[in-house]
């Protein structure tokens, strides 16, 4: 079953890395840009400005969200598979996820104003 990504492509940062991701990978995910996408809504039961907040990730048909999303496409990439290991440590993973979670807001600020944009 393939995972599907959802990210905001109009953030410079999120679009660089996930560009990286669709070089690296084959057919492992289904990356789906949130940019006025009433369809990744609807697919992850979010409001747009949750989808704007953080990335998400559903596998398996669960939603995961922000740190823990990124270590799932990190467990399916083999050059990034050691991170995800690494990472999920339990002092390491809550290191990580305060850490995304300032970045991911900080990116949520500057971006914030596709809030306003009409669907």
């Amino acid at each position: 079953m393939i995972t599907k990504v959802f990210y905001n492509h109009s953030c410079s940062i999120c679009k660089t890395e996930i560009n990286h991701y669709k070089k690296i990978t084959k057919d492992e995910f289904d990356f789906i840009d949130i940019t006025n996408n009433h369809d990744a809504s609807v697919s992850t039961n979010l409001d747009k400005a949750s989808l704007l907040r953080r990335m998400h990730v559903i596998e398996n048909g669960t939603l995961y969200s922000g740190a823990k999303a990124f270590l799932i496409v990190w467990s399916k990439i083999p050059r990034y598979r050691i991170l995800s290991k690494i990472f999920s440590l339990p002092v390491i993973f809550t290191a990580f996820h305060l850490l995304y979670e300032v970045i991911a807001y900080c990116l949520f600020l500057k971006n914030k104003d596709q809030l306003t944009n009409k669907e």
